[in-house]
């Protein structure tokens, strides 16, 4: 893939396609992790002299325009990181998006309205993705690709458009394909992958390609309960994927067979009811049991303290570790420890350390973690874990082109 730097940038249009998928609370921006991230790229090609064009989605709105999706608030974060104006077109395609990109001077930055309030973006039909794509590429002369938390995303924006354009990766996506190699191709040992999140179905694509690579496999956060379930324990109420208990099963019987050790917590942290994270009242019925014995009608919201040394004791001599998904609901502190404890023992460790983006990323910010302290923070959990799954992206293949 050519990079930036094989690109002649200077008084030149650059579509940089970002992802500033940022979450928002009220219009203000509570993570701006992403922003921050594709700012480099950005700066690069300023100071080459490039009319930089950023385009990126936000959220889910449903192709057409919604108020509460809006980029809006990202132009005036980024503006604020770069330390220049950010132009804010308040289309995509349309008459200000034109009239912003033809008012840029060299080393001027243009952010366009959410790329997903065109229903082209994400149109399953190739025409329509494709008459969108064109749209697009009238905007540019060149094309960067740099946001790659979007890149397993077959969209106009990230699949369509670097076929009608110049194209090469920014540094950004760079660095995380790099990045995804050392995980995948050229691994120190021991190697221990660390399972968090809600659901067993998210993962088991990662698990099944995972099995014949990772030493160790440490599962937690809430798809735990059903590996606990399937392993004949009691679950209470805490989430459960039944369905998912025969492949959790194969999992187990295969890691058996293969020597990679399968690690699962020795005590939970429960209550009887989901905790409030937005008012963090204190939870009354926190309790800690032990992973074969949580009541019925109890919820298994983090893994307990001896999990937390026991988890932290199986990462200590890890050479390489991928971290995808918290321990627990880490966003009410009587929850949060069993993620602090992974976030400190990655930390602690002598290997190269890898956050795999999404709610792992967030939550190394939200507690106050130091960013710089790990090998790589990942911007892009689903196309990390689809990488890592041994998929084809169709975005990184566009740029291949």
């Amino acid at each position: 893939m050519k990079t930036i730097e094989d690109l002649d940038v200077a008084g030149r249009r650059v579509f940089v396609r970002a992802d500033l998928n940022v979450p928002l609370s009220g219009g203000t921006i509570t993570d701006d992790g992403r922003i921050r991230a594709v700012a480099p790229t950005i700066a690069k090609l300023v100071e080459r002299g490039a009319k930089v064009v950023v385009a990126s989605h936000l959220g889910r709105p449903k192709g057409e325009p919604d108020p509460q999706f809006s980029l809006a608030p990202v132009a005036v974060r980024l503006g604020e990181i770069l330390g220049r104006p950010v132009a804010f077109a308040t289309d995509t395609v349309g008459e200000s998006a034109k009239a912003t990109v033809a008012a840029l001077a060299d080393g001027e930055v243009t952010l366009l309205e959410n790329l997903r309030f065109n229903a082209g973006e994400t149109s399953k039909d190739d025409a329509e993705r494709g008459a969108f794509a064109d749209e697009l590429a009238g905007l540019a002369d060149l094309y960067v690709g740099d946001g790659f938390g979007a890149v397993h995303r077959k969209h106009a924006s990230v699949f369509d458009l670097p076929a009608r354009l110049p194209h090469a990766v920014g540094d950004l996506i760079a660095t995380e394909v790099g990045v995804l190699k050392r995980l995948t191709e050229e691994v120190e040992r021991p190697y221990v992958v660390v399972l968090g999140g809600s659901k067993v179905s998210d993962k088991v694509g990662v698990i099944d390609n995972l099995l014949g690579k990772a030493d160790r496999i440490l599962i937690g956060g809430g798809m735990v309960y059903t590996f606990l379930k399937a392993k004949g324990y009691e679950v209470g109420s805490s989430l459960l994927q039944e369905d998912q208990i025969p492949t959790v099963l194969d999992y187990l019987k295969r890691g058996e067979e293969s020597g990679v050790e399968f690690v699962l917590p020795v005590d939970i942290a429960i209550s009887g009811t989901f905790p409030d994270t937005k008012t963090q009242a204190p939870v009354e019925d926190f309790a800690v049991v032990g992973a074969d014995g949580i009541p019925a009608g109890a919820l298994g919201l983090d893994i307990g303290p001896s999990s937390c040394t026991l988890f932290a004791e199986k990462l200590a001599d890890a050479k390489t570790v991928f971290w995808n998904g918290p321990m627990g609901v880490f966003e009410h502190p009587a929850f949060a420890d069993g993620t602090r404890a992974v976030t400190q023992a990655l930390i602690d460790s002598d290997g190269f350390t890898v956050v795999g983006g999404g709610d792992s990323a967030a939550a190394v910010r939200i507690l106050g973690f130091d960013e710089t302290k790990f090998g790589h923070i990942s911007t892009g959990g689903g196309a990390s874990l689809e990488y890592l799954e041994g998929k084809t992206l169709p975005g990184l293949a566009a740029l291949e082109g």
